[in-house]
């Protein structure tokens, strides 16, 4: 493989450059000043709670399609962002970069079913994966279904696929356009061939097969329109071979629109279990179906926990023992195994203890548990015997995400996936009986993993907390003594947790020469539920500061150069740039949000919105409104210097409307907020960002590293060696 042995010439000279050369103002690359467009600006007042907020960008709100207004402005924004980044010196070279980055072979984690292992391949730059199977594990591969071969009218993902439990048939959920919407057909496994069967509306959370006869599924109430609030979705019934209009509802709750359920299926096919959340909290209650007396008593539920006061995450089912993980009496998280006694009583016993680490997820396979926990953002994974009795821990291959575990009991193997900043995932297979690790499907990196250091550090927040960060550059880069341009993203929402793992785009931006930091904010998962509370809610603020503390460490502690941070976040983590930006734009020599929430005193009105009110707050009460409206992007952007701003989005996001980056786009280039360009780049023909084809993404992120690199004074891929 290629080493970086001169990726790093030239650091020292770049470190020499002026800020005044790094200073490109709001023009194009021939000097001629940024014209944007004309934006109307109305009296839109925003009056809630005795009190009145302009609104003069709310006509933006309108849906593309149908408003020729909104359609005409979005698309003469687009046209000068598309004009300027393909003007930027190094947008090709960044995106050969990528490309060869992306050009591995990929797989997904096989799903083993009546002796047949199920598993998505990519040889490379296929716009889309394709579904492929095994007779056998020494099988030799055969396509299943290819979804770009499939007729479509715009792009077409194969979303998730769920084999019945003898292999026979699979539920295969497609994406269209990016939609949060699927669309659920079965494909039957002999022949390859697509059944009638087409389900829409169909929610983003996997199908359960109560037999080879029939699945359950979620489903969103209605069509919807643009931007139209959606309502939880509901669990339904599907017999193979009918049509979706003769499914039967199972538990839906259509007078409480916030909400969601969603059903798993004990792999013995007695018990479907369903989960209810308000919203996206992970306070849960609980439902059973007796699956064996169906057929008597109907889908007739029985309640197991009522209230919604903790996460009940759901393991497995044999016989009448059910297994969660629950965060009852363990903010970590503990094991727990539920015993359904005669006479309708229950009886709860703790299977593996609650420790100082969060327990994420456990699994059933074989006669073992294996348990996953998260360690300071960093994951682990143990086997155990059914008393929580540890048997082995699997070693992992450096700083890294290890993931899957999946399987049933009486398994004999199970698979998970390993991948780390500079690894591309790979495949593994662990045998339960002899505890032996053996590659199922491993890529080939285009450069040298070894090259890339990966370090953990922890900073001060703004009060004091010590935050999780990873840092990540070349080996020679960090032995430099030099600063670099520094690649700073952040998530913080939702208690989701953002793992070390390996992007092509990441990568480019490291064998460039720069620096890449990955903060763990409060308020995502990283260090369990307490982590999640402290940066959202009430203390949502505490976010945006772990944000700005992390710009100011990596200039202090010389990992970058001064004056030539980027931040970047997605959804959430848009928000997360956005308000860092309004509050120290002095910390950020460019900024990329992407596809995030920006109108915080009606997020909840739109799409999914009022599902995230669990984390931010309900603009419906006052206090939450006077909290929303302190950090606002869209209606704080102040009068100052800003860094340059790339805001990116997609025309047929139903999870974030578009209608947030046009807005806070428009009060960008209305305000004076100095002489960098403030650009809005719109993907067409995409959504949130998952089942976009991989050409389109790769021209996307190209565009996007240009514009950092352009404003950080970080080198093109290949002009100082570091081309993979």
């Amino acid at each position: 493989m290629p080493r970086l042995d001169r990726l790093v010439a030239g650091l020292a000279a770049l470190a020499a450059l002026s800020l005044s050369a790094l200073a490109v103002a709001a023009q194009d690359l021939q000097g001629a000043p940024l014209a944007y467009p004309a934006t109307r600006r109305d009296a839109t007042v925003e009056a809630r709670h005795g009190q009145s907020v302009p609104d003069p960008y709310r006509w933006l709100e309108g849906d593309p399609e149908t408003d020729p207004a909104v359609a005409d402005w979005a698309a003469k924004e687009d046209a000068l962002a598309r004009r300027y980044l393909a003007a930027l010196p190094g947008r090709d070279a960044f995106a050969s970069s990528i490309r060869a980055l992306t050009d591995i072979e990929r797989f997904s984690l096989p799903r083993k079913a009546g002796g047949r292992y199920f598993y998505l391949h990519n040889a490379g730059l296929q716009d889309q994966s394709v579904l492929t199977v095994r007779e056998g594990l020494g099988g030799s591969p055969r396509v299943l279904l290819d979804p770009s071969a499939l007729p479509r009218d715009g792009a077409l993902a194969l979303d998730d696929w769920q084999p019945s439990s003898d292999g026979a048939l699979v539920a295969v959920a497609l994406q269209h356009d990016g939609s949060d919407r699927r669309e659920v057909r079965v494909l039957r496994v002999a022949g390859a061939v697509l059944l009638g069967d087409r389900l829409t509306d169909v929610a983003d959370v996997p199908v359960a097969w109560t037999g080879a006869g029939g699945f359950l599924y979620s489903r969103y109430p209605g069509t919807g329109g643009y931007g139209a609030p959606r309502g939880g979705a509901g669990v339904w019934f599907h017999r193979v071979g009918t049509s979706q209009v003769d499914d039967l509802a199972v538990h839906t709750t259509p007078d409480e629109t916030d909400l969601g359920h969603r059903a798993w299926v004990t792999s013995d096919r007695h018990w479907a279990v369903i989960a209810s959340t308000r919203g996206l909290t992970d306070k849960v209650s609980l439902r059973l179906v007796d699956l064996t007396r169906v057929a008597r008593d109907g889908w007739a539920t029985r309640m197991l926990v009522a209230d919604m006061r903790d996460d009940w995450r759901f393991v497995e089912g044999i016989g009448r023992h059910l297994w969660f993980v629950t965060t009852n009496g363990a903010p970590n998280g503990r094991l727990v195994r539920i015993d359904l006694l005669r006479g309708g009583r229950v009886r709860v016993r703790e299977v593996v203890h609650e420790s100082a680490s969060t327990l994420e997820a456990a699994r059933i396979v074989g006669g073992r548990l294996i348990l996953s926990y998260r360690t300071g953002g960093a994951l682990r994974a143990v086997v155990t015997d059914f008393r929580g009795r540890p048997r082995s821990q699997i070693a992992l291959q450096g700083i890294g995400t290890a993931s899957g575990f999946a399987g049933r009991p009486g398994d004999p193997e199970t698979f998970y996936t390993f991948s780390s900043f500079g690894q591309p995932p790979g495949v593994w297979r662990l045998d339960l009986a002899t505890g032996q690790i053996s590659p199922f499907a491993l890529p080939h990196a285009p450069f040298d993993p070894a090259d890339i250091l990966v370090e953990r550090h922890r900073y001060p927040g703004k009060d004091g907390t010590m935050i999780p960060i990873y840092v990540v550059r070349s080996r020679q880069a960090a032995q430099s003594g030099h600063g670099l341009p520094a690649l700073l993203y952040g998530y913080g929402g939702f208690d989701i947790s953002i793992n070390p793992g390996y992007s092509p785009e990441r990568a480019a931006w490291i064998l460039a020469g720069g620096a890449f930091a990955l903060a763990s904010v409060r308020g995502g998962g990283e260090l369990g539920e307490a982590w999640h509370e402290a940066g959202s809610g009430v203390n949502k603020q505490a976010a945006f500061d772990d944000f700005i503390a992390a710009a100011e460490w990596l200039s202090a502690s010389g990992i970058a150069r001064k004056g030539a941070i980027a931040a970047q976040g997605r959804s959430n983590g848009g928000l997360l740039v956005a308000a860092a930006i309004n509050q120290r734009p002095d910390l950020f020599a460019a900024a990329n949000p992407d596809v995030g929430v920006y109108d915080m005193l009606r997020f909840d009105r739109f799409t999914s919105g009022r599902f995230w009110t669990s984390d931010y707050g309900d603009p419906a009460d006052p206090a939450d409104w006077a909290r929303l409206r302190a950090f606002s992007p869209y209606h704080n952007v102040r009068e100052g210097d800003y860094p340059a701003i790339l805001v990116t989005t997609a025309d047929h996001d139903d999870r974030v409307v578009p209608a947030h980056s046009f807005k806070y786009v428009a009060a960008l280039q209305s305000a004076r907020t100095g002489s960098m360009p403030h650009l809005l780049r719109i993907e067409h023909g995409a959504g949130h960002g998952s089942g976009r084809p991989v050409a389109q993404g790769i021209a996307t992120e190209a565009d996007v590293l240009a514009f950092l690199a352009r404003f950080t004074g970080l080198a093109p891929p290949g002009s100082a060696g570091g081309k993979p």
